[in-house]
């Protein structure tokens, strides 16, 4: 029986299916809007607001989780999180919007679980005054929330780029947002500049980003610039520590904001484990309700600075903040620098205003638009009360007022319903004087929502308060690179001696002497052969020359110790080799002293300084290493004092001390005739002589002329 198989087009199956999906998880979930929220956080915060949680006492977290369930129909677990983030006791925004009381864990601490949501408790902060100012004023617009029994903001009208004060991190489908915090005086202070000239360079106000968690930027001033103007780049925080020379250890008291207390305990553990790491006798979590503290205890005689510096290169004690500054504008996403971010926001709080004052104007005509009715009864008060008295049905009161004193419907309804204790002068000469502020306080805010300038002063005001009630100094200091002392990088590599084995199946181990002296015999492949032994120390540079004439450069530091019954690193994997590329011979160097002897068949050899191969930055090929047009029958390395063998395809060889042989400045030279061959007899071979022997059968080689000697 078939089975019925209906085809469908991948494209409109995306289209229908995965679009909507990922368009959902874009716009309504995982990236930030210009108010500095994502729609859960502002659910969570808008529920605590019509709860009165702002000025009354703290109620349980699980009420509130409760109550946001009618806006947000996520799960109980997920509105707590996001609860505990906007925390203060969680320590992971610069102004936390929520006011807790209870167990909240740690923004630092991996395992410091929050108690659960039955025993905390939680209010509204002091700053989220500056979230709900203007809400009750028509400033946003509302949404239908999920089952339309209630409205929602579609934003918080904030009175600061709350946006770039507090960081904010999300994952999306194809794009994410990570947005680093900055301080809030240094943001209003640049939002301020920015509303008096939009020309400004807000680099002049706004220094670096700063973390709850404090720590050091290592600040790079082009680096920085990158950041703050395209909304892109990274940087790099380290940890701050003090060392107690009495007690011999390093105390940790502020990390990255990137990392934990529990991640960087166990890569410590684990490079004092795998031996890279000797100086440290103990390392312990000592963080109490004063703050974090982080103890590392030292061996005897250990400089803790150059400890540091090792730890940071090798844990996340110095970790990198990657910016990506990627916000809803208008329910679209884009990734905006700094100062865009600040225009952008700027434009939305004067619609807020404008928004605000609109609505304040129209309350107050209406209002205005009551008293004169009421100034106009006044003229006959007598004959208003007569006809109210008069009237037989309740229903013609309305009529009759409007008939008798040319009076709309509204300004007769205001006149009626005033009690009878009111109809005495004094209250209604008062109520008219109020007349007179009304209509100056219309105009003054007609004159502000027509005039830009006006607005912008309106908003220069409001942040100049929220930065003299909510301002604080820096967490996070700023270290520049020249205040940086940081140990010579050849420091913080362990010195110890290894021999390298090199393989004819390119095979490459590289095993310390401890290890070798301990192990049996080298395990190889079956059909491998070893073809290069030699000794080396861990802070070498490693050179592999390929039979496509490139070198290339590893720090052997960077290779992984071996064994004796391992097979080592692969290299044609470890260095990405082009297509039928082999290594063909290995040389290990600290100072690039002694030369490179290249042999040809033609019987030509190629004396080249090691220090050709030197560079001053971390390249890890170099093409051209040597000749390229006659086959290299031989590589080796050598100094002026060794000697070389060269031997024919018919099995003579010449034995030629190295310093007779010219040298040559140029990599790829084809270097001098030492050997003389035939048309048919080339050379075969071109080795070092580890001793000197008298070889059976000697050739004498052509002779050449170098530094006046003759071969």
């Amino acid at each position: 029986m078939e089975e019925n198989v209906i085809r469908q087009n991948i494209t409109e199956t995306l289209e229908n299916n995965y679009m909507p999906y990922a368009m959902s998880v874009i716009v309504s979930r995982a990236l930030p809007e210009i108010d500095g929220f994502k729609p859960s956080h502002r659910k969570l915060l808008y529920t605590m607001y019509k709860m009165n949680l702002l000025k009354s006492s703290r109620t349980k977290s699980a009420n509130i989780v409760g109550q946001t369930m009618k806006l947000n129909p996520h799960g109980d677990s997920a509105i707590y999180e996001t609860m505990v983030r906007l925390t203060k006791g969680y320590a992971a925004l610069n102004t936390p919007f929520v006011d807790s009381k209870g167990n909240f864990g740690k923004v630092y601490s991996r395992d410091m679980a929050y108690a659960a949501a039955r025993y905390t408790e939680a209010k509204l902060s002091d700053i989220c005054i500056e979230l709900f100012k203007d809400i009750e004023e028509n400033a946003v617009d509302y949404n239908d929330n999920y089952d339309n029994t209630m409205k929602e903001p579609v934003l918080l009208p904030v009175t600061f780029p709350n946006i770039l004060v507090n960081p904010n991190q999300g994952i999306a489908v194809g794009m994410a947002s990570n947005i680093c915090s900055f301080n809030l005086k240094e943001i209003c202070d640049a939002t301020i500049a920015y509303l008096k000239n939009d020309k400004v360079d807000i680099t002049q106000y706004i220094i670096a980003p700063d973390f709850p968690t404090g720590g050091s930027i290592l600040y790079n001033e082009a680096e920085m610039k990158e950041i703050l103007n395209t909304g892109r780049g990274s940087f790099k925080v380290r940890s701050k520590y003090t060392y107690f020379k009495k007690e011999n250890c390093v105390e940790i008291t502020e990390i990255p904001y990137t990392t934990t207390v529990e991640a960087i305990i166990d890569k410590i553990e684990e490079l004092v484990k795998n031996g890279k790491i000797k100086e440290i006798s103990d390392v312990r979590d000592e963080t109490d309700l004063s703050g974090l503290k982080l103890t590392i205890d030292l061996k005897r005689n250990t400089d803790a600075d150059i400890l540091m510096e090792k730890l940071f290169k090798l844990t996340t004690l110095q970790d990198s903040f990657s910016c990506n500054f990627n916000i809803l504008i208008d329910g679209k996403p884009k990734v905006m620098g700094a100062k865009e971010i600040i225009m952008n926001w700027c434009l939305f709080r004067q619609k807020c205003i404008v928004r605000k004052y609109t609505y304040t104007i129209q309350k107050m005509e209406n209002r205005h638009h009551l008293l004169l009715g009421l100034k106009q009864i006044l003229l006959d008060i007598d004959k208003a009360i007569e006809i109210v008295r008069n009237t037989e049905k309740e229903k013609q009161v309305v009529p009759n007022l409007m008939v008798t004193f040319d009076i709309s419907e509204m300004q007769a309804e205001y006149v009626a319903e005033i009690k009878l204790r009111h109809l005495n002068k004094q209250y209604i000469l008062n109520t008219l004087k109020e007349l007179e502020v009304l209509e100056k306080e219309i105009s003054r805010l007609k004159d502000i929502i027509e005039n830009e300038a006006k607005v912008k002063k309106v908003i220069i005001d409001e942040l100049k308060n929220t930065q003299k009630k909510y301002a604080q100094e820096r967490v996070t200091t700023i270290l520049n690179h020249t205040d940086v002392t940081t140990s010579a990088h050849e420091v913080l590599i362990e010195d110890y001696k290894v021999r390298l084995f090199f393989t004819d199946h390119q095979y490459l181990k590289k095993i310390t002497l401890v290890s070798l002296r301990s192990s049996g015999e080298q395990k190889i492949k079956e059909d491998d052969t070893i073809i290069q032994e030699l000794d080396a120390s861990n802070k070498s540079d490693l050179l592999l020359f390929s039979n496509k004439c490139n070198v290339y450069k590893l720090k052997l530091h960077e290779i992984e110790d071996s064994k004796a019954s391992q097979f080592g690193a692969y290299l044609p994997n470890l260095l990405d080799l082009e297509e039928n590329e082999q290594i063909i011979g290995i040389h290990a160097t600290i100072d690039y002293s002694g030369y490179m002897l290249f042999g040809f068949e033609t019987g030509k050899v190629a004396k080249i300084p090691l220090l050709a191969y030197e560079t001053k930055t971390n390249r890890k090929k170099l093409i051209k290493a040597y000749y390229n047009k006659s086959k290299c029958v031989g590589i080796t390395y050598g100094t002026e004092e060794e000697y070389i063998q060269l031997t024919r395809e018919d099995g003579k060889s010449a034995i030629v001390p190295i310093i007779l042989i010219g040298e040559k400045s140029k990599r790829d030279t084809s270097g001098v005739q030492v050997l003389n061959i035939t048309k048919k007899i080339g050379m075969s071979k071109m080795e070092k002589l580890e001793e000197l022997t008298e070889p059976s059968t000697l050739l004498v080689a052509k002779s050449i002329p170098v530094s006046g000697k003759q071969i």
